[in-house]
């Protein structure tokens, strides 16, 4: 009798364990959904990745605090790629078949992006990429709810040449040495190049992840603006800002004389920075947490309640970015093509997700183009104050139709808009 019990206990727990190795992606066996987290928390970008994870475990919490999703609370699987490129590839790995995530939302660096697009395409995972980038990519397995260089470093470097933004004539191209910064330069490059501007007119200068010493560049930077209308369009990454914005001050290079304009600054970045010597210098992004909107001050405040509430570091001085925004956008977007869809099933959730819409704490109403797997984005640029925040002093009318094939690199035309 006795062996009859234990024969029946071995084989009802052997049933569930076929059952869970065959569980649904994204279905744990108690039912959760798991959503993988692909951030930095340690290393060079640390400074900018860590509040992603933070914020997308806030939307996490608030939407099980509303049911979940199909009935299913979300459960969160956190790692640490640590700012190592091949690790992301790795870590992805480990998310897709270890853990079964539904769903990932993460990378900010493109070259973390490129590390990992190889094992969402062989495993077809589904990634939220949610930073501003350099375009030339659409990926069946990639959704990109932040910006492409039509929706920030265009408009940006567009209005560096108006008589608003002080008509700059000369532009140092300064960046972090990898595919973001360089691609977006080859294609302001050949955007200045059909404005008329001399190749002589354009300085372009790389540092390596983590360089700190920027006297030299700085100096450099002083000396070419002597020659006419300098401005400075920035790519520099993760936590080489605040030495090279400490360098400016040290050297008195004012907005006035030099504006400088950063697509990878925000206000997360400028926590660590005493940004008195930095008035008036500009970043471009498609939010800032200085817009008024009922849904920003919602967004805000949830945001510092989840802060203090988790006794994050520095909670009680915590801000909301660009990139925090795009993350929550992307999130949300995925838990309706979710529901639309009825399944995790990642080719059904891939083609649930096309025209989704969502109130964004910009103000604008997103939309997840039908085809290209970007967001319509409105786009703003901002001056540093000195509390750390910006002043908008441009933005667009509406959101903007992301370009992923920039019309400024060669054979681009013949590209179709849709995933490859």
């Amino acid at each position: 009798m006795q062996r009859r019990s234990v024969l029946k206990t071995a084989l009802a727990t052997g049933a569930i364990a076929v059952a869970a190795a065959w569980a649904p992606q994204g279905f744990a066996a108690e039912g959760t959904i798991k959503v993988g987290i692909l951030h930095s928390l340690s290393g060079t970008m640390a400074i900018s990745e860590t509040s992603l994870k933070d914020v997308a475990l806030m939307a996490i919490e608030e939407i099980n605090a509303k049911g979940g999703v199909l009935g299913k609370k979300l459960e969160p699987v956190v790692v640490d790629p640590a700012s190592n490129w091949p690790l992301f590839a790795e870590k992805a790995r480990g998310l897709l078949t270890q853990d079964k995530v539904a769903v990932t939302f993460g990378c900010w660096t493109s070259v973390s992006r490129k590390s990992v697009l190889p094992v969402f395409k062989e495993l077809n995972g589904l990634l939220f990429y949610p930073v501003q980038y350099e375009g030339e990519e659409l990926e069946k397995n990639v959704f990109y709810t932040g910006a492409a260089p039509n929706q920030q470093a265009i408009p940006a470097v567009e209005y560096l040449m108006s008589k608003d933004g002080g008509g700059a004539k000369r532009f140092v191209l300064l960046g972090t040495d990898y595919v973001y910064p360089r691609t977006t330069n080859k294609i302001l490059r050949a955007f200045l190049k059909s404005k008329g501007v001399k190749d002589t007119d354009i300085d372009e200068v790389y540092t390596p992840f983590g360089h700190s010493d920027y006297q030299t560049i700085v100096a450099n930077i002083k000396k070419f603006s002597a020659g006419g209308k300098t401005a400075v369009i920035s790519t520099i990454n993760g936590d080489s800002n605040v030495p090279f914005y400490k360098e400016l001050g040290n050297a008195g290079l004012k907005a006035t004389d030099v504006p400088v304009v950063a697509f990878s600054v925000g206000e997360e970045e400028l926590r660590g920075v005493d940004t008195k010597p930095l008035l008036g210098h500009l970043a471009a992004w498609n939010y800032f947490q200085s817009i008024k909107n009922p849904v920003n001050d919602e967004f805000i405040k949830k945001w510092k309640a989840y802060a203090l509430a988790k006794k994050l570091p520095n909670a009680a001085t915590v801000v909301t970015n660009d990139p925090m925004e795009a993350t929550y956008i992307g999130i949300y977007m995925w838990k309706q093509a979710v529901e639309k869809a009825k399944t995790t099933d990642v080719d059904k959730v891939i083609a649930a997700i096309g025209g989704q819409t969502f109130k964004a704490p910009s103000g604008f109403l997103t939309k997840m183009d039908e085809k290209n797997h970007h967001l319509h984005k409105p786009v703003f640029i901002g001056e540093i104050k000195g509390d750390g925040q910006f002043n908008v002093v441009w933005k667009t009318k509406g959101p903007v139709k992301a370009a992923p094939w920039s019309p400024y690199i060669p054979g681009n035309e013949k590209k179709k808009g849709e995933p490859g």
